[in-house]
């Protein structure tokens, strides 16, 4: 039996890529194995507040001595780093938004990235080292290398940077590009590429969903 955290950030609930590939490999998940969980966290519909102190950025050991967080934020982060160490995996929906993360997931990540908790400090804490972390990103238009806009996309980099070295897990990324093809006159040549790319994303997540959610032999 393995658990899931899935979160999603895409402010489309009807049209979103990015929601709707995560939800090709949470099923697949859900088939690997007959006790599989997915636990879903919404952070559109239900987002987290921005952190409340900046003492919450380190574990109490490590804090000013005059910090004083508030209890029910306190509580709150230790809530979120409890949820995301109870699960096997992480899946997280992340669309390109100005170049960037959803401000939606990074207060997500402001909680659960505690230097000396989560991420190794004055020790090798990486308590979620080795598990898989799946980044599925959807993007509006490309950023192909050599491309004008190579580079401009600081979403998947900061997740790397974040889940993979910082938190030591195993990441996957998984990729569609132009998704505004289909509604932006000047990129109508591209639907072809864009509605390719969306149909890869969804058998790669259903794929890894379903490896990465079987029983290891």
């Amino acid at each position: 039996m393995a658990n899931l955290l899935h979160l999603d950030s895409s402010a489309d609930v009807l049209r979103s890529r990015s929601r709707a590939i995560g939800h090709s490999f949470s099923e697949a998940w859900l088939g690997a194995h007959p006790g599989n969980t997915v636990t879903h966290r919404d952070l559109h519909r239900d987002p987290l507040p921005h952190l409340a102190d900046a003492s919450l950025h380190w574990p109490p050991r490590l804090r000013p001595a005059d910090a004083a967080p508030p209890a029910d934020a306190e509580a709150l982060q230790a809530s979120l780093i409890a949820e995301l160490l109870a699960a096997d995996g992480l899946l997280i929906g992340a669309p390109l938004y100005n170049y960037s993360l959803p401000s939606s997931l990074k207060a997500w990540i402001d909680n659960i990235h505690v230097p000396a908790v989560t991420a190794p400090f004055d020790g090798d804490t990486q308590p979620m080292a080795g598990r898989p972390a799946v980044i599925v990103t959807s993007r509006g238009v490309s950023y192909d290398a050599g491309s004008p806009t190579e580079g401009w996309d600081h979403e998947v980099p900061a997740l790397r940077l974040i889940l993979g070295t910082a938190l030591g897990m195993d990441l996957t990324v998984i990729e569609t590009s132009l998704t505004l093809a289909e509604d932006v006159a000047a990129l109508a040549d591209q639907i072809p590429r864009s509605r390719d790319e969306l149909a890869s994303a969804h058998a790669r997540a259903s794929t890894l969903g379903h490896s990465l959610g079987a029983p290891t032999p």
